[in-house]
Order: C-alpha cells, then sequence, then structure tokens
C-alpha cells in the first residue's frame, strides 16, 4: 500500500459516481417553502454568483475557472436544464444543473443549496424535483458523481435517494483558494497547505 504525495498548492479528493437505472417508485414529493424555477438562459455572472454562494463551502471552482464564452456555451446549451431553488422572497438560494447531451441519460451536474438550508429536508425535495424532470425524458440512466470534499452527508444521501455506487477516481487541482477564484477563508475544513508550509 502507497501513498501519493499532492503538491502544497493542490487539493486531492476521491470522487465517487453514483448511477440509477430504473425510475424510483412515486412518492408524495417532500414539504418545502422553496419553489424551482427554470433558468433557461442566465447570465454568467448571476450563474457563477449562485454557484459560488452554493459551492464555496466544498471548493465548487469548475465553473468559476471557464471563460465566459465556454460557460455561456454550456448553460444556453438547449441540452441543458439549469434551475434556481428560490425562497418565499423570491431569493436564489439553490441550484439544480441536468445535462440531457448524452442520448438516454440524464447528469445531475450540479445539486446545491446554500449552506444555511441545510439538514432541513429542502435536499429531499431538491432531489425529487430532480428526479421527475430527469425522468420524464424518457432516459434510461441518471447518474451523479460526489466527492470527498462534499458535504460529509452528500454520498449517503444520493444512496438513499436510491443511486448505486459504480465507481471512484481520484482528482487532484490547483486549490482554487491560493489562485483567487475563492475566497482564502473558503472551505475551512480543508487545510491549504501552501499556507501552513511558508
Amino acid at each position: 500500500m502507497g501513498l501519493t504525495p499532492v503538491s502544497p498548492n493542490e487539493v486531492a479528493t476521491i470522487v465517487t459516481t453514483l448511477e440509477m437505472r430504473q425510475r424510483p417508485p412515486l412518492r408524495p414529493m417532500p414539504a418545502t417553502r422553496l419553489r424551482l424555477v427554470g433558468w433557461p438562459t442566465p447570465t454568467p455572472d448571476k450563474y457563477r454568483a449562485l454557484f459560488k454562494r452554493i459551492g464555496a463551502p466544498w471548493l465548487w471552482f469548475s465553473r468559476l475557472a471557464m471563460d465566459e464564452a465556454s460557460l455561456t456555451r454550456i448553460i444556453h446549451d438547449p441540452g441543458i436544464g439549469v434551475f434556481a431553488a428560490l425562497d418565499p422572497a423570491g431569493v436564489e438560494v439553490g441550484m439544480l444543473e441536468l445535462d440531457f447531451r448524452t442520448p438516454r441519460e440524464c447528469e445531475i451536474s450540479y445539486f446545491g443549496l446554500i449552506p444555511e438550508l441545510a439538514g432541513q429536508g429542502h435536499g429531499r425535495w431538491l432531489m425529487a424535483e430532480a428526479l421527475a424532470r430527469g425522468w420524464a425524458k424518457g432516459i434510461e440512466r441518471v447518474w451523479v458523481h460526489t466527492c470527498t470534499l462534499d458535504h460529509p452527508s452528500a454520498l449517503g444521501f444520493y444512496r438513499a435517494s436510491g443511486f448505486t455506487a459504480i465507481s471512484r477516481t481520484i482528482e487532484t487541482f490547483a486549490d482554487p483558494r491560493a489562485t483567487g477564484m475563492l475566497p482564502p477563508d473558503a472551505a475551512p475544513q480543508i487545510p491549504r497547505l501552501d499556507v501552513n508550509r511558508r
């Protein structure tokens, strides 16, 4: 058994891919005060602001690293469904992004709520919305991935939602706090080795 060193200015994570091959039984929609609305053509700035608000605690950075043209091509693609969860005041507090570009498949590309809503049952509602919208397209597979940088309950949540883990990979990337894509104090639970070694 060996250990693989990771550069101090990088972060490493284990990514688990999960899939669902048949539509789960219909259940009552979980109660919530939130509502889900389509975002057919969000502006890159508005999209990134919500992406960052939801994902900074988990070091989400991929869409922050894209140039505006590349991001716009994805989030305006007719094969991508982007949705915002709104609170009663109409403020965006969650995000769902479904990718149907592979025939007969739906990838849940992004799924999340702002940290203040954790543990209140809104995640079950958002997942019910995701699965209803995905399976309504006549697909054969819904899949998602999560990683060890995500919320500690994420993997268990996906499995409890009916997904089966099918593969693991290791990903390393430049720490987005060191590159300036995320604030230096984002994700304090994940130590910054580049700072600690100075």
